[in-house]
């Protein structure tokens, strides 16, 4: 797709080349003009897509670094169940034997 910037310039270009009146110079400059304009959307869309790539970069960064978070955050919490559980055996234990009556 064309940049509308570019546009501009070609479509001038096309109705220069097709009109009579436009001299070889006039036709020569509105070519040089629409080629400069080309060499410029080329640029721009190369420079827009360096742009997306640091970006995209940095937005995987920031959400490796976030699962990383949560996965540490997710092994804190399922050991903190598994020594609560383990207290809670203990405890379960603990109050057997006490309730226990000798034969």
């Amino acid at each position: 797709m064309i940049k509308r910037s570019a546009s501009l310039p070609i479509a001038l270009a096309i109705a220069c080349l097709g009109m009579a009146a436009c001299s070889p110079a006039e036709q020569e400059q509105t070519e040089a003009r629409a080629d400069a304009a080309g060499d410029k959307a080329g640029v721009t869309a190369e420079n827009t897509g360096s742009a997306l790539k640091e970006e995209a970069s940095q937005v995987g960064s920031a959400i490796a670094a976030g699962a990383s978070e949560a996965a540490q955050e997710v092994d804190e919490a399922a050991d903190s169940l598994a020594r609560k559980a383990d207290a809670q055996k203990a405890e379960t234990a603990s109050d057997t034997q006490g309730n226990a009556t000798p034969d």
